[in-house]
């Protein structure tokens, strides 16, 4: 299968690229390549303008699409430009091109705003006197939107428009609403972490298993299986068979 994955010389990107290179011909997109970048084809281009990343979709099966802008604090003009703009060119020159499959990285942050709801509000802030494990609803992909952010709107159009190129155009899309992915590949040194940490290889597992098993359109969460994790990982697990191997709890 081949796979062009943009932001391809990011965190996730690289660590994608390399953990799974051995099951996809990847390819890459990015406005720059980076020192550290996997050595893979990768087309040099910015994602705002659909004619100059058009070509990266030729002949391509499926598309990893990571760039983004990715700081909370992003000022709307970036998001509009790096988050919206850019999304909307990778679904319209996936359909162009014939691609069958997207894997749109969304983000918590595009439901962020239930964290200041009991009980998710004093999971993340490491208070859990009272509440049992697995004891309250998880947070699911059928909860409306309610991002905390402009950067989580951004995302939360990410989804509608997937959405949509799926209902118009047929197009398979799974969204993932990633937690918190670092280069350390821990969740030590922030206690919000230790219910949202996403392993570099359950990353890679939700990726793989996003890219080969049937679906049309979905929404996932990316996060560990960690005890005090507030995102449901069942909905994953009975469509495509996630079955996330680490737990924070390991390095508290």
């Amino acid at each position: 299968m081949k796979v062009l994955v943009t932001g391809s010389s990011g965190l996730i990107g690289s660590m994608l690229i390399r953990s799974l290179a051995d099951s996809f011909e990847f390819s890459g997109l990015d406005v720059r390549r980076s020192e550290n970048a996997p050595d893979i084809p990768t087309s040099i281009a910015d994602g705002s303008d659909l004619d100059a990343i058009s070509p990266a979709f030729v002949g391509i099966d499926a598309v990893v699409h990571l760039a983004a802008n990715a700081p909370v604090e992003t000022p709307w003009p970036d998001v509009l430009k790096n988050n919206i703009s850019t999304t909307h060119n990778v679904y319209e020159a996936a359909r162009q091109n014939g691609v069958k499959r997207v894997v749109f990285a969304s983000s918590n942050h595009a439901v962020g705003n239930f964290e200041m709801d009991e009980p998710y509000s004093r999971i993340r802030v490491g208070d859990y006197e009272g509440l049992t494990p697995g004891g309250f609803k998880r947070i699911d992909n059928a909860v409306p939107i309610r991002p905390d952010s402009d950067y989580g709107v951004s995302k939360a159009f990410g989804e509608a428009t997937g959405r949509y190129y799926h209902e118009h155009f047929g197009l398979e899309v799974a969204c993932l609403r990633i937690g918190t992915v670092n280069a350390q590949n821990s969740p030590a040194g922030s206690v919000r972490s230790l219910a949202t940490w996403l392993s570099h290889r359950d990353m890679a597992q939700l990726v793989s298993q996003c890219l080969t098993q049937p679906l049309g359109f979905e929404i996932f969460y990316g996060v560990s299986d960690n005890t005090w994790r507030f995102w449901d990982t069942d909905h994953a697990k009975k469509v495509i068979g996630y079955a996330p191997l680490d737990n924070a709890e390991d390095y508290r």
